[in-house]
């Protein structure tokens, strides 16, 4: 007796290479459908700009990367005299700004400065420290409330879901304009804005990581009179912490870039430098700026990896086998 007269509704292997067949062509149909709609899309979009422009679309398009040819520097050294505004031999002494680097020191004692970029990327990073803090205290609590398995009311869920949906939905440079014209521009209200969407985008992940915890712990203390905060404080919190502060970190990194983006609208630090670098043509300036904001993401990035490690410890970035 062979396999065939046990299970005869089991599918010929000649069967399944022709199901495969069909599907890997179903799949080319849909990938060539895919991108001749891409091809439409991208065609029409060129031709709406031409039109848009009267025609010089296309004429300019050979310009494109022309603001290439003032950001190369004169003097490669110049880049890290700008860095740590130290004196330019290029300065023609005449008080213009492009090369008179240590116009901008900021003196502490004596002789002793900080580099104007220096300190500028350090109220970037404040912005973005402050805002995030501000983001985990309000979405730890919210994200509870959120969650599923520890709420059983259901409108609250949806008030709360709806809130922070709201808060994440708009950019954060638009809740930033707003704030400045309601306060005045400068960091407050760019902490503001940065703060408000962490909000809303850590209360989703937290509420995601909450609903997925082990009850058991929560059956526990509930079994013997617990109430909702007490079930929340020991059951839940103790599982979920770690994954909350790998989180708020990762949030830390993206809110570097919002605030340097929300600085380039009046929201100060090194976003609103490098705005004025790039729009008076400061080569040495803008290659500067660029350079210190490279290095400190990249610092913030190796850092927040090294501390989600000590946190979550290293198993949770080992392969499963």
């Amino acid at each position: 007796m062979t396999i065939a007269d046990l299970h005869p509704q089991l599918p010929s292997a000649h069967e399944i290479g022709d199901a495969w067949s069909r599907q890997v062509a179903r799949r080319r149909i849909y990938t060539i459908f895919g991108l001749i709609v891409l091809l439409a899309a991208f065609i029409s979009s060129v031709q709406f700009a031409n039109e848009s422009n009267a025609g010089h679309f296309f004429e300019r398009l050979p310009h494109l990367f022309d603001f290439l040819s003032w950001l190369i520097p004169k003097n490669w050294g110049d880049v890290w005299r700008a860095l740590f505004d130290l004196p330019s031999p290029n300065d023609p002494g005449t008080g213009g700004e492009e090369y008179n680097f240590a116009l901008g020191r900021h003196y502490i004692w004596g002789g002793f400065y900080i580099p104007e970029y220096f300190e500028l990327m350090l109220i970037t990073f404040n912005v973005a420290l402050v805002s995030t803090i501000i983001g985990f205290i309000f979405a730890v609590p919210l994200s509870f409330i959120a969650s599923r398995n520890l709420t059983p009311s259901k409108p609250l869920r949806i008030v709360v879901k709806r809130f922070m949906e709201i808060l994440r939905a708009f950019p954060e440079i638009v809740i930033a304009g707003l704030f400045a014209a309601i306060i005045s521009i400068g960091p407050v209200s760019a902490i503001i804005a940065v703060g408000l969407h962490s909000i809303g985008a850590l209360g989703k992940l937290f509420y995601e990581t909450v609903e997925n915890v082990d009850m058991k712990a929560d059956e526990g203390v509930k079994s013997v009179g617990a109430s909702w905060s007490e079930r929340v404080r020991f059951a839940a919190l103790p599982q979920v912490l770690p994954n909350f502060m790998s989180y708020a970190l990762l949030r830390v990194e993206i809110n570097v870039r919002a605030s340097t983006i929300i600085g380039a609208v009046g929201g100060g630090g090194i976003g609103e430098e490098l705005k004025l670098s790039i729009s008076r043509g400061f080569g040495a300036k803008t290659l500067a700026l660029i350079l210190l904001l490279f290095i400190t993401i990249l610092a913030v990035d190796q850092f927040s990896a090294w501390l989600r490690r000590r946190l979550v410890g290293d198993h949770a970035f080992l392969l499963q086998h």
